[in-house]
């Protein structure tokens, strides 16, 4: 089954709100079976509204639309409904009902522009919004199906999640649709794919097997995609064409499918009973936000502190005066003193540390925007890395956060190879 994901407002139009109900719709009908081949997005004009729902009615098995449903003059969306499936609006008992609800927990009592929202098209089947005054329609015709929920986000996904998933799952929709991704860094899209080389060798054009590539400015992503009759079907051909790229690329992945790189190097962290420390001055704290996102980060997190200013270098971190006036406080031998400093300070196994120009100012020939140096240092080793990272100022911070971390991963897997 195919589905187009419509949305409904001139808000999404001018930009002023992201879209992030298509991108959530989509991903949620792929665990169903449903391939979602195209999104539209149009603004609060009947016309315009009623002709992109008889071109998606027309093209595909399912349609989802999403925004339109509130109160005031510009809510469009269901007067547009009625009009494609022709029908009228009837009161629906049960939403009305939960509109009051609504209304007594902020001990207020409704409007009429609020009790409004329990209108509904005739015919259709009502999906209780728990979140909100206004519910979703769910229309069956046809061997099509048409779904009409809000615009709010977490009001559609309770919908989606609570009624829509489990209707599809119900259902034999023909197709079992998976996907893996496999997350790298440190390799530039065109060298790896160098690296994998020709995908005929990962499946065979007709087995129902696609691999994409997902580039960001933290790495680029695999996406390989199984459409399938069954389950295990896609679980052991999506296994087989993951191992076939471990084989491939396996020092350049650093996780797969929700897990980041702070996961991974926490797991290793915790693993090996070792404690990290971190002094940022160029990331500002990227880096110790980043670790501290994980649950359970205090385990091997000893502390960050963010020292930006020269003096802070060496109030803080004991780096030399003499040091940074010799080569700079973005230099080699001061990202090694900082890494070194942070770890004798915090009694920890590992130091890590950033310094660096983040640009559009600061730079030189001899040291341009974008330069980072990242120390490390344990107890037999302390060195530091030199990057050249491009994009604007948090690209570059973003950048030298992921590669400081991608630093620890390898660093800690090499000790163990």
């Amino acid at each position: 089954m195919n589905a187009e994901i419509l949305s409904i407002g001139d808000e999404l139009l001018i930009g002023q709100v992201i879209n992030s109900n298509q991108a959530f719709i989509a991903e949620r009908l792929n665990t169903v079976g449903i391939y979602g081949d195209k999104m539209t997005t149009v603004g609060d004009q009947k016309e315009e509204i009623l002709s992109a729902f008889g071109r998606a009615y027309e093209s595909h098995d399912v349609v989802t639309v999403t925004g339109g449903l509130g109160p005031t003059h510009d809510d469009i969306t269901r007067a547009v409904v009625c009009t494609f499936f022709q029908t009228d609006l009837i009161i629906n008992d049960e939403a009305l009902e939960n509109v009051k609800r609504i209304f007594a927990r902020r001990n207020t009592d409704p409007r009429k522009i609020n009790e409004e929202q329990a209108l509904v098209p005739r015919g259709c089947t009502v999906i209780q919004n728990r979140l909100g005054t206004a519910p979703g329609y769910f229309f069956e015709r046809d061997r099509k199906v048409f779904i009409v929920m809000p615009g709010v986000p977490y009001e559609m996904k309770a919908m989606m999640n609570d009624f829509v998933i489990p209707y599809f799952e119900k259902r034999d929709t023909g197709l079992i649709i998976r996907h893996r991704t496999l997350k790298t860094t440190g390799i530039a899209e065109s060298f790896l794919a160098e690296q994998i080389g020709d995908v005929r060798e990962l499946f065979s054009p007709d087995s129902g097997m696609s691999m994409a590539y997902l580039p960001s400015s933290f790495g680029v992503r695999l996406r390989i995609t199984a459409k399938v009759k069954s389950i295990e079907d896609a679980e052991n051909k999506i296994r087989s064409v993951e191992l076939k790229l471990r084989n491939k690329i396996e020092k350049y992945i650093y996780a797969a499918d929700e897990a980041e790189l702070e996961d991974t190097v926490g797991k290793l962290l915790t693993e090996r009973r070792l404690t990290l420390s971190v002094a940022e001055s160029c990331t500002g704290g990227l880096i110790t936000d980043r670790i501290t996102n994980v649950s359970g980060s205090s385990t091997y997190f000893e502390r960050g502190i963010v020292t930006y200013s020269n003096n802070s270098k060496i109030e803080e971190l004991g780096v030399s005066p003499g040091l940074i006036s010799q080569h700079g406080a973005v230099s080699r031998e001061v990202a090694e003193a900082m890494a070194a400093g942070i770890r004798v300070q915090s009694r920890t196994d590992i130091g890590l540390s950033t310094t660096g120009i983040a640009g559009p100012t600061g730079g030189s020939p001899e040291k341009p925007v974008g330069l980072v140096w990242i120390g490390y240092s344990d107890q037999d080793n302390t060195f530091a890395i030199q990057f050249h990272f491009g994009g604007e100022r948090r690209i570059i911070k973003e950048r030298a956060a992921q590669a400081a971390l991608e630093l620890v991963r390898r660093t800690l897997l090499k000790s163990t190879e």
